[in-house]
């Protein structure tokens, strides 16, 4: 009986790119060529990494969050505002936030416009600020101390985010997600961001954490399938 063919659902540039995927987790270096072989859309697509973790996402200790700037940029600027006093107005504008201010901002936010990115607030305005957090929160955007996006120096933070800089905590399911720049990227700028991250992360292993921490790590485009990076090739402490 002749063997059936399996067909493999989606567009035809999409099958042939999970045809030509690595059946096999490859070194970081290999991993990125292997990902920049794809075949392209029309568009620039954003390049991710996914980072698996063995944390008990249950325990408040084992969390992971925090923000990085890569070496090598993302690729997107993003609209930053700012939540702070009139003193620190014009520096925050000046260093690229799209708005600045604080009670009107507040309210603004809270009547609906949601048109930026980050937020970024000053300590003194989280007593304002507080009330946002069922609009600003489950998308993601509250200002939080342990993200960056809570500081004195607003114009650092707002100027930093504009160019970039990458939000990151982990899921329900241990993973961590987050942009390292894009396809039209070369592979060394893509390899220098991926490593940055990925030692970002060893470093950020909580201490109670206990067993094999970074599990598993894939890149992928927009529009690709994923490729494995080859953990025990990473050379990270700590990885286990």
């Amino acid at each position: 009986m002749a063997k059936k063919e399996v067909v493999i659902p989606g567009s035809r540039r999409h099958r042939e790119n999970v045809k030509s995927r690595p059946d096999k987790a490859l070194p970081m270096a290999q991993a990125v060529a292997a990902l920049k072989k794809f075949k392209p859309t029309k568009f620039d697509q954003t390049v991710d990494v996914v980072v698996v973790l063995g944390i008990d996402t249950k325990q408040a200790d084992q969390s992971i969050r925090g923000s990085i700037s890569m070496p090598k940029g993302i690729g997107k600027a993003k609209r930053v505002i700012a939540f702070c006093g009139p003193e620190n107005e014009k520096a925050a504008l000046e260093a690229g936030a799209i708005k600045a201010g604080g009670e009107e901002l507040a309210k603004e936010v809270e009547k609906g416009w949601m048109d930026f990115d980050v937020a970024i607030a000053t300590p003194d305005m989280m007593r304002v600020i507080s009330r946002l957090g069922r609009v600003l929160g489950p998308k993601g955007l509250m200002p939080s101390p342990k993200s960056g996006t809570v500081t004195p120096d607003v114009a650092k933070a707002v100027k930093e985010y504009s160019a970039g800089k990458v939000e990151y905590r982990n899921d329900k399911g241990g993973n961590v997600q987050a942009p390292i720049g894009k396809m039209s990227f070369s592979e060394s700028d893509l390899l220098a961001n991926l490593q940055h991250f990925v030692r970002s992360i060893a470093a950020a292993k909580p201490s109670s954490v206990k067993g094999t921490y970074i599990k598993k790590i894939a890149i992928s485009g927009s529009m690709t399938p994923s490729v494995h990076i080859d953990v025990a090739s990473v050379g990270i402490e700590p990885v286990a």
